[in-house]
């Protein structure tokens, strides 16, 4: 095993040429089969919009708390939008060491998943104080969902499926949510920015800064995976490695900030629709992983559809605010 998860450039994957886009597809389904972890570069994120995010990001964490409570998630009702601070969000029960901004798909009132009060659609709260994170974060979300939809597609041709097999069955209408976490510098015995965990639904995608953190669980111990300029990481999640029975692993990781800095991070998660009910690709065997993972939860026990599923792990996150959207 390399010391360093692979790089892989995703641009064929917006293009047409077949052999390409294959050679792209297979490079994916082994570092899937593998770890579960990669770099993709040749992304839709351009690098003026990763500027964007990160200065405006800066500017937000920068303001009076008092400041930044005005967008608190307290707000944002069953949508589970806006700030929370410093040891508001849990992991594994205990409080991370960052604070953060939640977002998602922004979605008006004539929506029909909101219409429907669908819990987390809705609209995002943003700050007065920065009016230029709003572009910032939209235009992050629209590059990340189209490398997300491509990612899919390379993923489904790598199972031997059709390229649009994820998006017919699962993310015609996706889950899309969006995170910008602050992890202020700490000493490393003050606790953990993000324990343990593995991420919910099909795919995340990260920017970061340049001062490092995120670790990936191996079967050797866990390995750094550092930025790499212009590259995201990406990862797959739960309902994808119950997809596939396991074949494709969804894989523990962490984040410890042991910079001395501030640290920044966005993860984009591209998940089924609120809706789709998860049914185990054709050829797949569901088995009892409960023994390898740090929860001790079985994955591939699961049956229903996807937003129960995410509904159970989000109160875990924020206990106080459950109530709100269930």
């Amino acid at each position: 095993m390399s010391d360093q998860l692979p790089v892989i450039d995703v641009s064929p994957l917006f293009g047409q040429d077949a052999a390409a886009r294959a050679k792209t597809a297979g490079k994916i389904g082994a570092a899937c089969r593998s770890l579960g972890f990669f770099y993709a570069s040749g992304h839709a994120i351009s690098p003026d919009t990763l500027e964007q995010i990160d200065a405006a990001s800066r500017r937000f964490f920068a303001l009076p708390e008092a400041e930044k409570m005005k967008v608190a998630m307290t707000r944002g009702g069953r949508a589970w939008r806006g700030f929370f601070p410093v040891g508001g969000e849990l992991t594994s029960g205990m409080p991370d060491i960052k604070e953060g901004l939640y977002l998602g798909e922004e979605l008006g009132p004539d929506d029909p998943r909101v219409a429907a009060q669908l819990p987390l659609h809705g609209a995002n709260l943003y700050p007065d104080a920065v009016p230029e994170l709003r572009d910032a974060i939209e235009g992050f979300m629209s590059g990340a969902e189209r490398t997300a939809h491509a990612i899919m597609e390379g993923i489904a041709i790598s199972l031997g499926l059709d390229a649009q097999y994820f998006r017919d069955a699962y993310t015609a209408r996706p889950t899309m949510l969006f995170r910008i976490f602050h992890y202020p510098a700490s000493d490393a015995g003050e606790g953990w920015g993000v324990g343990e965990h593995t991420d919910y639904g099909l795919l995340t995608l990260l920017a970061q800064d340049d001062n490092g953190g995120l670790e990936v669980k191996t079967p050797r111990g866990w390995l750094a995976a550092p930025p790499i300029p212009g590259a995201l990481v990406c990862n797959i999640g739960d309902m994808l490695d119950r997809l596939t029975g396991g074949v494709y692993r969804s894989t523990p990781h962490r984040v410890l900030n042991v910079s001395g800095r501030s640290r920044l991070s966005f993860p984009f998660f591209f998940d089924p629709a609120f809706e789709a009910r998860i049914e185990p690709l054709p050829g797949s065997h569901a088995h009892d992983d409960s023994g390898e993972r740090w929860d001790r939860a079985n994955v591939h026990a699961f049956e229903g559809i996807y937003g129960e599923y995410l509904l159970g792990k989000v109160g875990k996150v924020f206990p106080d605010l459950a109530g709100a959207v269930t």
